[in-house]
């Protein structure tokens, strides 16, 4: 069996969620406008196309839906649309808005085409979803005062809006919210040469000497996703401050991912544990997610959530009804071979 223990998800380099240390170059790293934005080609070019018209309208944007894997750049877009409009932004996240008076505050205190923009909108409880409905359809919002007998409602107007909503789980978001959404847009993973650029451009911005072929070697590690690639762009940046002269080479960048336990396809340790447990412990699969989580001694939805999206993707897990399998290329990239029955399953060095 593979050594267990608690596994520190805020220290792991490749998660694509924000973590403490993000929120340093965050901001400062963003692009501005859609010809900043590197990547995602079909959304610019869509967007562009929506905002020029609703520009020439003289009209707000229509309300927009984001979607796709953490880390891709969402809020980020949401930022750029709002200064192509030419407007405001207010920035908050499902969770973030308890009560149907939280909601109220935000509409009611935006401006003719202004952006609201939710983050995780699927989060938000059915309560809000029900008050936000006639904001997004009739500019308007219905206020209870008072409780009993005496209560009595108030339909407050609202400026013309844009709502931008966020998701990585498009498929937890109600059917009503999602038909009103005027424009869907997908985020994809981005390709190594996207990313290779988007690490260019973040050294430039941080003044950091950076070779071309180390910020490919930083861009195929990155699971693409360009929030981790900034985040390696970072720790890359301390070893060339204290191993060499402060410029990033390929080398430096290889030696800094490697301590780092970041393999050449993007794996950390606690991808290596899952897959492992599974071909040693378990004889390759099918092993059941609880059982599985129980024996890397990690929550399951941290497994199903962080790992096996991108594990999938590269083909080394299969998930069928009967529990999670390590594929033939997951043995292959461990250096071991999956041996016959008589031998019971058990795995062999090639």
């Amino acid at each position: 069996m593979i050594e267990t223990g608690e596994f520190d998800f805020e220290s792991r380099l490749v998660s694509p969620q924000v973590i403490a240390e993000d929120s340093e170059i965050d901001y400062s790293l963003r692009p501005k406008t859609l010809s900043e934005y590197i990547g995602q080609t079909k959304v610019k070019e869509n967007m562009a196309v929506y905002i020029e018209a609703a520009k020439k309208r003289g009209e707000p944007l229509d309300h927009v839906l984001l979607y796709g894997p953490p880390g891709l750049g969402k809020t980020t877009l949401s930022g750029i649309i709002a200064h192509e409009m030419g407007v405001n932004i207010r920035v908050t996240s499902g969770p973030a808005i308890e009560k149907k008076g939280d909601l109220a505050s935000l509409l009611t205190s935006l401006q003719p085409g202004d952006v609201l923009f939710i983050d995780e909108i699927h989060r938000l409880s059915h309560a809000i979803e029900e008050v936000l409905y006639p904001a997004l359809e009739d500019l308007a919002i219905d206020i209870i005062i008072g409780n009993g007998p005496a209560a009595r409602s108030i339909r407050i107007d609202l400026p013309k809006f844009t709502l931008i909503g966020a998701t990585t789980r498009s498929g937890q978001l109600s059917a009503p919210l999602r038909d009103r959404f005027g424009i869907i847009q997908r985020l994809e993973l981005y390709s190594t040469e996207d990313l290779a650029e988007i690490i260019t451009r973040s050294a430039v911005i941080l003044g950091v000497a950076l070779d071309r072929d180390a910020a490919v070697e930083m861009a195929s590690r990155s699971r693409g996703t360009p929030r981790i690639a900034n985040r390696f762009l970072k720790r890359v940046r301390d070893y060339a401050d204290v191993m060499g002269d402060g410029r990033i080479t390929r080398d430096i960048a290889k030696i800094a991912l490697d301590r780092m336990e970041v393999d050449d396809l993007g794996l950390d340790s606690l991808d290596k544990r899952m897959l492992l447990t599974i071909i040693k412990g378990y004889g390759g699969g099918p092993v059941g997610l609880e059982t599985l989580a129980s024996a890397i001694g990690e929550e399951s939805v941290t497994l199903e959530d962080v790992c096996e999206p991108f594990l999938m993707q590269l083909g080394f897990l299969a998930r069928t009804p009967r529990g999670r399998c390590a594929t033939d290329l997951a043995y292959r990239h461990f250096g071991l071979k999956r041996s016959g029955d008589d031998d019971g399953g058990q795995t062999s060095l090639l």
